[in-house]
């Protein structure tokens, strides 16, 4: 197979993580050339040389601030020319088949401009974002205020998690998630990489709908799977509810066509703020 593949990784002060992630990737099989380019936000010199070390192929991008997920991607992505990208977070752990299986299918499917697989967490549970629909009021609604959780199958309830397709199956879906996503080099591009209003969040739904645009669909491959260790990056950054509900509204902002105009989203606005110092508040008092 004469594929080549990159893999990003934006690194937030998780060098533990990181490692193991890296580990991870040295021990999958595959049948192509990989390069790996670390962007390390807020980067600490010491750590970096560590994994420098123990890690020589990697490419290393250090950035003295945190400039965040989506930038910190794009700028990796200017240097990139491979077939393939994979956007891949540092809390990850990819099984050994996971790559291989990824390129085939992209190979295969050509119509296919992101693709995504299941991804567990560490106790080995599934992860309901590993696949969503666009999101909509109803499905927003059930999401923050927990029901989805209570009825994880509904395709009513759980909308946004598409919780009536089968985890383990392969699935043509609107949305995937920034975790592990994989697509061809030039489509990235041709979609402009993440949109940079985005701190941190929702950058991977926004750059799903961007890829739905240039005609392209996006596929889940829930044969193929990974660990997510889920948010360890977000921890470090003592802001993330802000940056979290942030780019909920610039979302908002960005596509009111969804929304039914500017009455929708004002409900929607007024909900996610309200939410937003409920957690606030739990979260001081916890």
């Amino acid at each position: 197979m004469s594929a080549l593949l990159t893999i990003i990784i934006v690194n937030y002060r998780v060098y533990h993580h990181l490692d193991h992630c890296l580990a991870s990737i040295q021990r999958s099989g595959h049948s192509f050339q990989i390069d790996i380019v670390v962007v390390d936000n807020e980067y600490s010199p010491e750590d970096q040389a560590l994994l420098a070390a123990k890690y020589p192929a990697v490419q290393w991008l250090s950035e003295a601030t945190n400039i965040g997920f989506a930038k910190a991607n794009n700028r990796a992505l200017q240097l990139v020319n491979t077939d393939y990208v994979l956007f891949l977070n540092p809390d990850t752990l990819l099984t050994p088949d996971v790559l291989q299986q990824s390129i085939e299918y992209l190979q295969i499917h050509v119509e296919v401009g992101a693709l995504g697989v299941q991804m567990k967490n560490i106790q080995g549970a599934f992860l309901p974002e590993s696949k969503r629909e666009i999101p909509t009021i109803k499905g927003s609604v059930f999401k923050l205020t927990g029901i989805a959780d209570r009825f994880p199958d509904s395709p009513f309830f759980n909308s946004y998690a598409l919780g009536h397709l089968d985890s383990g199956g392969v699935h043509k879906v609107p949305v995937l998630a920034g975790a592990f996503m994989m697509m061809p080099s030039e489509v990235a591009k041709q979609a402009g990489g993440f949109d940079e209003s985005f701190f941190m969040y929702g950058e991977d739904i926004d750059i799903s709908l961007r890829i739905l645009e240039l005609g392209k669909e996006n596929h889940y491959l829930g044969t193929a799977v990974i660990t997510h260790i889920k948010g360890v990056s977000s921890k470090q950054n003592p802001d993330y509810l802000n940056h979290f509900y942030g780019s909920m509204k610039i979302f908002l902002d960005k596509y009111p066509h969804l929304y039914g105009g500017k009455s929708g989203i004002w409900l929607l606005k007024i909900f996610i703020q309200t939410i937003l110092i409920v957690s606030r508040i739990t979260k001081k008092y916890k």
